[in-house]
């Protein structure tokens, strides 16, 4: 958009390209989802992301992102004794799929390669850097160090899926009349919750409890991600397995040194979203 004279305004898509000059697929991913999620980073997150480095600094206390919160940060002296979570702010999505496809198309030079890349491998519909950390390691192609979910058939995995209770499922879940899938495979019927610290409040175990009995009811199997597990890739490949075999494909590594991949892509989809590598 033209301001004034030799002075414009990039979209959110534009800025996106012009961000990942030179930058790695998945801090590209990572950015990505957020522009086309239903959240965004604090300031003091996101400044150090932009300097290569990571937020919090401290190595002694948690820094997780399944939270909407606002309220004091944590002091310095008291970090050390504090789990910390990492805040996000719920907002409606800056870009779409269909404007930074536009912009790819336009990103022909070979230092915007990781930006078409990602482009390719970003969704929509997130809404909390967890759930995009757990859908770029779940679904990601192996050749990345991802698990391939995102290949298997009707759709792959699909963000926030809303599944609407029948009468018995409603029954089942103590009159709850939907759900909202934070990972759903629709060829596995399987939804992927991941659960962080907020979910091991007493109110919300009972919430997730009545929730998940009512997607039983609809045939629908449910995995819970805890956040250690979300560091775990043992636990993770277990995960993408249940979810092939469930869809009735079979689960098999195509590539060598795939732990390696694994680990690397893991650590830099979590640099993208201000955590330490694990």
């Amino acid at each position: 958009m033209h301001v004034e004279a030799d002075i414009y305004a990039t979209s959110p898509a534009m800025t996106a390209m012009l961000c990942s000059k030179n930058e790695s697929v998945a801090k590209t991913l990572m950015l990505l989802m957020e522009l086309l999620g239903t959240y965004s980073l604090p300031p003091e997150a996101t400044y150090p992301i932009a300097y290569d480095d990571t937020w919090p600094k401290a190595n002694s206390f948690e820094a997780m992102d399944d939270l909407d919160c606002q309220g004091d940060q944590p002091t310095p002296e008291k970090q050390a004794e504090t789990r910390y979570e990492q805040a996000h702010y719920k907002c409606e999505p800056a870009t779409t799929i269909e404007e930074l496809e536009a912009v790819a198309r336009f990103a022909k030079s070979s230092s915007y390669a990781s930006f078409r890349t990602a482009v390719k491998l970003a969704r929509a519909g997130s809404a909390s850097p967890a759930e995009s950390l757990m859908f770029a390691v779940l679904g990601a192609p192996m050749r990345f160090g991802g698990f391939g979910c995102c290949g298997l058939p009707m759709g792959g995995l699909l963000l926030n899926y809303r599944v609407d209770f029948d009468t018995l499922a409603v029954n089942m879940s103590s009159g709850i009349p939907y759900a909202i899938c934070d990972l759903y495979c629709p060829a596995a019927r399987v939804d992927n919750e991941y659960n962080g610290i907020g979910h091991e409040l007493q109110n919300a175990r009972i919430h997730d409890g009545n929730r998940n009995n009512g997607l039983k009811a609809m045939g629908i199997h449910v995995l819970v991600i805890n956040r250690d597990q979300m560091k775990d890739l043992v636990a993770l490949e277990a995960f993408a397995q249940t979810m092939h075999r469930l869809a009735g494909v079979r689960f098999r590594y195509r590539i060598k040194g795939y732990r390696k991949r694994q680990a690397a892509w893991l650590n830099a989809l979590r640099a993208g979203i201000g955590l330490a590598p694990v």
